[in-house]
């Protein structure tokens, strides 16, 4: 993976959020050397960039407001972030951890040790977004096993099954229907939800 990572560094669609300044200038100079595709923009924009693989973003104090409704943007598309400093002040670093950025350039910038952040940043969000994946899989199963066991004891209550004769009878519907043991559970917990409201109608 790490390999690849620094494959992938040439090609990397990077947006730099940043002053246009001499500093955003060497930045800039800087990442286009490592063959990344850059494109610049300030003031802090609404919203993150469509395509962008890695944001850079100053963290300036005037501009507070901007970055923190930027970071209350769409998290699904949120790309990977780097947040450029100048100082080290508690203000500034309680800023950077608002951001949740993966890694930090200070400024004044210098050729060493960006593309060392670059690697380090990419690694790590990327190994954090197959954690987000792993942990909604598991909470879509840990669902799904919750609404089996639902339909199970709506079945054990109206029919008088066993546990493992529910078990059964949900498993058989969702055969012949051709659905999935979950997707027949649903069914039966919302057709037991239509029968009580209905009794209650009466």
């Amino acid at each position: 993976m790490a390999i690849q990572i620094l494959r992938d560094l040439r090609g990397l669609r990077v947006h730099v959020v940043h002053p246009p300044d001499s500093e955003r200038t060497k930045l800039v100079e800087h990442l286009r050397r490592i063959g990344c595709m850059v494109e610049m923009q300030w003031p802090v924009p609404d919203c993150w960039a469509d395509g962008a693989d890695v944001v850079l973003l100053a963290i300036e104090h005037d501009m507070r407001l901007e970055i923190q409704r930027l970071l209350k943007s769409d998290a699904n598309h949120r790309p990977t972030l780097i947040a450029v400093v100048s100082y080290e002040d508690p203000s500034t670093l309680q800023l950077v951890l608002e951001a949740g950025a993966v890694a930090v350039i200070e400024r004044p910038i210098r050729p060493f040790g960006l593309l060392t952040n670059l690697t380090i940043a990419r690694s790590l969000w990327l190994e954090r977004r197959e954690s987000e994946k792993r942990v909604r899989k598991l909470e879509r199963k840990l669902a799904g096993l919750q609404r089996i066991q639902k339909a199970k004891a709506i079945l054990m209550d109206g029919q008088g099954l066993s546990e493992a004769d529910a078990y059964e009878s949900i498993r058989k519907q969702a055969m012949s229907k051709r659905l999935s043991m979950d997707e027949m559970a649903s069914a039966i917990i919302h057709a037991n939800e239509l029968l009580q409201y209905r009794a209650k109608s009466d």
